[in-house]
């Protein structure tokens, strides 16, 4: 038997009311997700003709746009200048998503690609009360044996995780511990520094080059790339580290290794809240 043909299904059908209005109701959230997006770029702060450029939509258009936005409270209008900015409402949203931005969650699928990507041992470390502690830890097929793992106490003057946070982190602790890895030092150890003022030399070292390498110094035969992971203060929150036997493994600043590194260190931090300066 011959099937009829359904009408409805013709691709120049036009598409029932309730389809078209879920398609309206679709973009209008789009375009006022745009609109939100867009305001927040510009700094949180424009004026209507500015934001309508910025979007490419019309004044008129973005206008109605607002005045929905205000009315939920996501978007507020200064009386005076008749700018608009970021509302109450969603300043509320921010904070909660940056309280559950948990850096250790957004890091690890970074571990895994570096690892996956790249076949190096890396792992992630937060400043603890004795020094920057290893959090997560992941090696490739072929690990290279290092006496690290989840729990492990870095050094802050000879590994590279340290000296991130030694010459970005500007704490006074963080100074003090690693003053007092200088005093117990020995003169084979001391020798691996620059001289004089070490501490001070590093700090320059990681600020000119956004991240720490080390070249047989903290372990014997290793080589390691460490960068920042940033929070919504600017603040370094986490290091990753990615690491590997020397001479198979490139520590340069320019190489591979370190710009993947660098790459997700950036993209985590963007995803904490962080806003890097242009």
């Amino acid at each position: 038997m011959r099937k009829t043909r359904n009408p409805e299904a013709s691709a120049d059908a036009t598409p029932p009311p309730r389809v078209l209005e879920r398609r309206q109701r679709v973009q209008s959230a789009e375009t006022g997700m745009a609109v939100l997006k867009t305001l927040s770029a510009m700094g949180g702060s424009a004026s209507l003709s500015a934001l309508a450029a910025q979007v490419d939509e019309s004044p008129a258009k973005v206008h109605r746009y607002l005045a929905s936005l205000i009315q939920e409270g996501l978007v507020d209008q200064d009386a005076g200048s008749q700018r608009y900015f970021l509302g109450p409402e969603l300043i509320r949203i921010g904070l909660t998503a940056m309280r559950q931005a948990e850096p250790i969650r957004l890091v690890e699928p970074a571990l895994v690609r570096l690892r996956e990507r790249l076949e190096v041992t890396c792992f992630v470390a937060l400043m603890g009360n004795k020094g920057p502690t290893i959090m997560r830890f992941e090696e490739p097929g072929l690990p290279v044996t290092v006496n690290v793992r989840a729990g492990s106490v870095m050094s802050l003057v000879w590994s590279a995780t340290g000296r991130v946070f030694l010459g970005l982190l500007d704490e006074a602790r963080v100074r003090t511990l690693a003053e007092e890895e200088l005093a117990a030092a020995t003169p084979e150890m001391l020798a691996m520094l620059p001289m004089p003022d070490p501490i001070t030399k590093l700090q320059k070292e990681v600020r000119a080059a956004g991240c720490a390498i080390v070249r047989d110094v903290y372990l014997r035969g290793i080589s390691a790339v460490a960068a920042p992971v940033y929070d919504y203060t600017g603040r370094v929150c986490a290091v990753i580290t990615a690491l590997g036997a020397t001479g198979g493994f490139d520590p340069s600043a320019d190489g591979v290794i370190a710009t993947a590194l660098r790459r997700e260190a950036e993209a985590t931090s963007m995803k904490l809240g962080h806003a890097p300066q242009s």
